[in-house]
Order: C-alpha cells, then structure tokens, then sequence
C-alpha cells in the first residue's frame, strides 16, 4: 500500500471502531464499503474479518463484566450451523449481491419489532439470531443490523446489549476469516503488515468508543444508530443498483 493509502485506511479504521464502539455496528458497515473499493470482494471480507475481530474483541474485552454468555452460547451455535451450511454448498462472494444485501439490511432496523415479538434471551430466537446473522456475515460480511431487531425487545441495558453483541461478532469474524482463508492468505506481506499496523489503532477508536456510549442515553443510543446505518446503507444500495445496470 502506498503511505497515502495507509494513511487514509489507518484514519478509516479509527473512525469506524469508533462508531462501532459507541453503535455497535455502523463502523463495520463502512470499513468493509472502504475495502471493497481495495481489493476483490471475498479478500476485503476476510480482511474486514481480521480488523472486526481487533476492534470487536476489545469492545468485549472493555466491556467483558455485562456480557450474557448463556446468550452468546446459543447464538454461536447458531451461527456454526450456517457455516456448516455454507460450506457445503461451496458459497462464493458476488460484489453485486454484496451490496446490494448490505443497502437492503438497514431496512431491519426501522421494522415494528414490538410486532415481530423477536428476544435473543429466548434459546429459540437465539438459535435462529447465530444461523442468520452467522450466514449474513460469512455471505455479505457484515450482520450488525440482523442481530440488532432480536436484541430490540430484551430487558438487557445499551452496556449489556453492546458488549454480548461485541463478543458474539468477534466469533463471527473469526469464522468469516476462516472461511475466506484462502482468498486472506493470498494477500502480499506488505499488506499484512498494514493490517497489523492497525489493530492498535482500532483498539483505541474502541475505547474512545466505549467513552462516548458511557454518556449516552438508551433512547438517544436507538434513535442515531438507526439513522447512521439508514445512510450507510442507502450508499450500498445506490452503489449496488450502478454496478448492476
């Protein structure tokens, strides 16, 4: 990479695990839309893959004493089985699919979840939260706002809620890294070394993350979550829509 692009990816991943720290999904959104213009589609997830787990570990790390790990078991094993699935059918990254999957997922945060009756502290809605978030970040990348609508309705605090989502997204990255091994592997040295570079760096927009969401309020947290991911997606959507026509 050349300094003015290490230079733009290293303030891009800041800022995203900066969002990601205080909304628990956005800077995940436009990272993987910054590596998509990188690099080749199943290489930019695997790579977003191995930057999320930094930035999503930490966040869990931070705020390890509220995770709910009778939830987080459950909605791994859910996501193991869409891996499983995947696997089998041999799934393979489309760019067109890719975006315009990830400009249509925002639409879940504005659903009438009080209606759909969806809460992730039930084993059940668990399950289902891990197949379908797990099978949206290994096929499109990312899965924030699907793991979003099962936490809507549950009694769980903004802290609880972020760091059981935190924890349950960095074995969803880790498995998505698995996944793409191959395509992740075929990456120069001086790449990797980039991406090292800014694991550090994505620590500290966590933290400062974490800040923020300390002095925030429930209601306030809800309402700008929607409206940054609405736009973010409204990107992947026109971008998607371009690539098709």
């Amino acid at each position: 990479m050349s300094p003015a692009i290490l230079a733009g990816m290293a303030l891009t991943v800041f800022l995203t695990s900066l969002l990601s720290g205080v909304f628990g999904m956005a800077g995940g959104l436009i990272l993987l839309w910054v590596l998509l213009f990188l690099m080749p589609v199943a290489t930019a997830i695997a790579v977003h893959g191995v930057i999320q787990m930094v930035a999503n570990g930490s966040r869990a790390w931070f705020s390890r004493h509220y995770i709910d790990y009778r939830i987080l078991a459950i909605l791994c094993l859910g996501l193991l089985i869409a891996a499983a699935l995947l696997t089998v059918v041999n799934y393979t990254p489309n760019l067109v699919v890719v975006s315009i999957v990830l400009g249509l997922m925002p639409v879940l945060v504005w659903l009438p979840v009080q209606r759909l009756q969806l809460d992730a502290s039930r084993p059940s809605h668990a399950l289902a939260c891990g197949f379908v978030a797990g099978a949206l970040a290994m096929g499109v990348g990312v899965s924030g706002p699907t793991i979003d609508i099962f936490f809507i309705r549950t009694m769980m605090d903004r802290r609880k809620v972020i760091a059981t989502k935190a924890a349950m997204q960095l074995v969803s990255h880790a498995t998505k890294v698995v996944f793409y091994w191959q395509a992740a592997a075929a990456l120069p040295a001086s790449d990797w070394l980039a991406i090292l570079l800014a694991a550090p760096i994505a620590i500290l927009g966590t933290r400062t993350g974490n800040i923020v969401l300390q002095r925030m309020t429930d209601l306030s947290f809800r309402s700008w979550t929607r409206w940054i991911v609405t736009g973010v997606g409204g990107v992947y959507l026109l971008q998607g829509l371009h690539q098709l026509m």
